[in-house]
């Protein structure tokens, strides 16, 4: 918020609505009034005139019961009038556009002479004879004379006079009397006796000519929807309805209406048949929903919707938009990427193929000097010039060194690292307890070969120096990294793509008693043939030169298989879409005085814009993750089936995922309640930390509000909430029995702190980590181009001449490469502005009057701080080894705080890129 000293006390002129003489106007609102209007709800007041008595004019909204409300309004008048009179000024601070144009400039002279804005001050409380509201009106006018420490904010003042029993001030209505939107940050009422009353909107208020309803800003205070005062009780309901819409016609920018539709904006049929996608979020492809924008239905696909291309925006509720700050970082980011992939393009386009790296030190040049043409492609005055423009741009061109070669260039080649990126990595979150051999798959034997896998008894005892296969799985030093059932129902497809050779692969790995993690085993399999009813490739690692290029080709592919999980299931699936539905649901079923949505407000904040970015750009129909990763066209589908298979959202808290994987098992004695099959595994370590401190703080905001036994069970905001996010936002999924109950202070706690980690520490420990270990493309290849070849293939004669040349022509071309090394480097990039877990949100600042509430928050941000100091410590201690040695990168991903750009650390509240 901005804070404003106390007013000048200069005179301002009363505005037209009530300077008919000297005395203020008094407005008697009716319990019955009557809001709608036509086919839509409106907030807008429409008045007339009930009696003149004077020089005071006293009215009353038209209501069903006129005659009586007229009478009311009288008596309630006199009373007031008797009573004694309170003046009041109303301080209002809008935000302005940091540029802003001469229309702008014309706007706020409007607002400063008292024809822009209109505000209704309302009270909570209703006249114990009349049981009628009451509200004060007035317009916004002249600007405060002083010096802003914030440029791009301008002050107003609104004069209002209240009778004496007006009582507690509960909620506003503004009217935007302008053509053009305005940001109001707050509104402050100076000359009650308990002091200012803040009215804290940080939100966009549409004009009135784009919409005729007056937008309600409540006082920040929580409320449960029984406690509600009874002066609020229809404007808590009016407003929620206002932001349901209606489910029909296409959503205007300013709107702020959330509702629901399935993915059917990903393919553009009408532009090409190659870019037609099916649609995701229905019975035989399920889905999360995402938010409704309802455009027109495309002319080749009833089903499909059309599309909206940059630059123009997708349709987001207008409060979800990126501010200012973060829209300039993101297209700072958008300009950096179009720079890397400039040159790559070209040459892409003018040549007959794309290009591969030639060797590793064409890889390392995209860090030292920038993408540059060799010699051999000048072939033209336009490739020259752009080889000029290169050199000019030099420092824009050049990728920043990822932390993954920044202390080892060579780290990502070794096994340990290899093994030691599944617990401390940009992906730690597959790896498994391998429990029982054999290995078995789910998938129709039939169709798909043989359950067993080839990685059998015999061949894991062979790397195990000694040690039995039993003892390993006694002692859970046995893990597997298991892809084979996710991808092999999608490898025919995906290979039938031009440039994509992919396996399915699983990995065992073996934690040895010097507690160091490695892989031993690896199977990369393709679908049955005629000829072959099992085609599954075992690989060891090796101990002669061709074993151990053979061993790297495999690992590359399993390494492309985790890169394309993590980003459409973990990444995209797990964080991305499945918060969508229960943004959707907050706003549309528990009000902004609800405490349960002021408390995941801060968690919600920029989600669906940097989704409809992503449906825009990224996971579409020929979008960067369709030509950057293997699984290709097929990637949504394949992301779609990982929904169907294996999300639940009772396995989205981080201590049953862990269990559920066998990675930590119950034990009430730990801080956590679970304790850590391995206990150098930093992603669970950190992870628990960031966990139980969230899991403190929500289980004492649900004591706090929920006091009595029944009062979650009767909350009918908070149940019709939590029914519509399992029923609407999951559809597909409505019907299971693993969604929790919401009858308990317990089951609440335990859905908040769920959602809040996905939103906070789950997103930050998976996303902010993609530039630094993506960066360098022969760590995590997005794509593999080529199989690995068996010695009765042509190719290996090849390979054998030139090993390095099969592993970088199997790579992702440098198109491929710099096109997603540019978007991992913009998905790494916190913002200016970014808000971290356990600093108080503005949002939150303004109803932490409540002591006991302010204290959790207080706790909670202390509780982060230590965290932070705990974390920094476990990355200095020489025992464990997946934090500390030679070359190795400490784990940061999950320290709470960061300054801005690619950093490799921070815990934002939200999912916000």
């Amino acid at each position: 918020m901005y804070t404003s000293p106390p007013p000048p006390t200069s005179t301002f002129r009363q505005p037209a609505a009530i300077s008919a003489s000297a005395k203020p106007t008094i407005n008697i609102l009716s319990r019955n009034q009557t809001w709608v209007a036509g086919s839509r709800s409106r907030l807008r007041t429409r008045i007339r005139r009930v009696s003149d008595s004077g020089s005071t004019m006293i009215r009353a909204v038209v209501s069903k019961e006129e005659s009586k409300s007229s009478r009311a309004a009288a008596e309630s008048r006199n009373g007031a009038v008797n009573g004694g009179m309170i003046d009041l000024k109303a301080m209002i601070t809008i935000k302005k556009k940091t540029k802003e144009k001469m229309e702008d400039t014309w706007e706020s002279f409007m607002i400063g002479i008292g024809h822009g804005i209109l505000i209704q001050l309302i009270s909570q409380d209703i006249d114990p004879e009349t049981k009628s509201g009451i509200f004060a009106q007035s317009s916004a006018r002249g600007w405060l004379p002083r010096a802003s420490t914030h440029p791009h904010v301008m002050e107003f003042t609104s004069n209002l006079t209240v009778p004496a029993n007006f009582g507690q001030p509960g909620a506003i209505l503004v009217t935007n009397l302008l053509r053009k939107e305005f940001y109001l940050v707050d509104i402050v009422v100076h000359g009650f006796n308990q002091g200012p009353v803040i009215f804290h909107a940080n939100t966009w208020i549409h004009s009135q000519h784009a919409n005729p309803d007056s937008r309600i800003i409540f006082k920040n205070q929580a409320y449960l929807p029984s406690q509600t005062p009874p002066g609020l009780k229809d404007l808590r309901r009016e407003d929620l309805q206002s932001v349901r819409g209606n489910g029909k016609g296409e959503r205007k920018p300013h709107d702020r209406v959330y509702d629901y539709a399935p993915y059917n904006d990903l393919g553009n049929p009408d532009k090409s048949q190659e870019l037609a996608r099916p649609v995701i979020g229905v019975p035989a492809r399920p889905y999360p929903r995402r938010c409704r924008t309802g455009r027109p239905k495309t002319k080749s696909d009833p089903e499909s919707e059309t599309r909206i291309e940059k630059p123009h925006p997708v349709y987001v509720p207008r409060d979800e938009t990126f501010e200012e700050i973060k829209q300039d970082t993101f297209s700072a980011g958008r300009l950096k990427a179009l720079l890397h992939n400039l040159i790559p393009s070209i040459v892409a386009t003018l040549s007959a193929s794309d290009i591969s790296f030639g060797c590793f030190s064409d890889i390392d040049k995209l860090y030292n000097d920038g993408f540059f043409l060799k010699d051999a492609q000048h072939k033209n005055f336009f490739l020259k010039l752009m080889n000029q423009v290169t050199t000019v741009s030099q420092r824009l061109l050049k990728y920043d060194i990822p932390a993954i070669i920044k202390r080892d260039r060579f780290a990502w080649l070794r096994d340990d690292e290899f093994a030691r990126q599944a617990l401390a990595g940009v992906n730690p979150m597959n790896i498994e307890l391998l429990k029982e051999l054999p290995i078995l798959s789910k998938l129709d034997a039939s169709i798909y070969g043989p359950e067993e896998s080839a990685i059998t008894k015999e061949v894991i005892a062979e790397e195990l120096n000694g040690m039995s296969v039993e003892e390993a799985i006694r002692e859970k030093r046995l893990f597997i990294i298991d892809y084979h059932d996710t991808l092999l129902p999608f490898i025919e497809r995906m290979n039938a793509l031009p440039g994509r050779e992919a396996y399915a692969s699983r990995t065992v790995l073996f934690y040895n008693r010097a507690m160091v993690l490695r892989p031993i085993v690896i199977e990369l399999s393709l679908p049955p043939t005629p000829s072959s009813a099992s085609n599954k490739r075992v690989f060891r690692p090796g101990h002669d030169a061709t074993a151990h290029w053979v061993w790297n080709l495999a690992k590359a592919h399993v390494c492309s298989n985790d890169a394309g999980i993590h980003q459409l299931v973990n990444h995209w699936l797990r964080t991305h879409a499945c918060m969508e539905p229960c943004i959707i649901a907050t706003h549309r079923q528990l009000s902004c005085l609800h405490p349960v949505f002021k408390l995941l407000h801060p968690h919600m904040r920029y989600t669906l814009e940097i989704n409809a970015l992503a449906r825009q750009s990224l996971i579409n129909g020929g979008g960067i993750i369709e030509a950057s990763f293997s699984p290709g066209k097929f990637s949504m589908e394949l992301s779609s089936a990982a929904y169907k298979n294996s999300w639940r959202f009772d396995l989205e808290a981080l201590p049953a995922d862990l269990i559920h994987r066998g990675m930590a098992v119950e034990d009430p004695t730990m801080p956590h309640g679970v304790k850590l099959v391995i206990e150098d595994y930093p992603y669970a370590a950190d992870g628990l930390l960031i966990w139980s401190a969230i899991k403190e703080l929500v289980e004492s905001f649900v004591g706090h509000y929920y006091s009595e036994p029944d009062s979650i069970a009767s909350d009918i905001e908070l149940q019709t909430w939590w029914s519509e996010v399992r029923n609407k936002g999951h559809h597909d999924k409505r019907n299971e029995s693993w969604w929790p109950e919401l009858d308990t202070k317990e089951d609440l706690s335990g859905v908040l702190t769920t959602i809040i980690w996905i939103a906070s520490g789950q997103h930050a420990a998976i996303n902010f980590g993609q530039y630094p270990f993506g960066g360098y493309v022969p760590n995590r290849p997005t794509l593999m181009r080529k199989l690995i070849a068996e010695e009765d293939e042509p190719e290996y004669d090849q390979f054998l001449m030139n090993p390095q040349f099969t592993f970088l022509s199997s790579l992702p071309t440098q198109l491929q490469a710099t096109k997603v090394m540019a978007v991992q480097d913009t998905l790494s990039t916190h913002s200016a502005d970014e808000e971290y877990l356990g600093q108080v949100h503005h949002f939150q600042n303004q109803w932490l009057h409540d002591g006991e509430v302010s204290k959790f928050f207080e706790r909670f941000g202390a509780r982060l701080e230590e965290i932070e100091t705990v974390i920094n410590s476990r990355n200095k201690d020489a025992r464990l080894k997946n934090r500390t040695g030679a070359g190795i990168p400490p784990y940061e991903l999950l320290l709470p705080t960061s300054g801005p750009g690619v950093t490799g650390r921070g815990v934002p509240n939200s999912i916000s890129i």
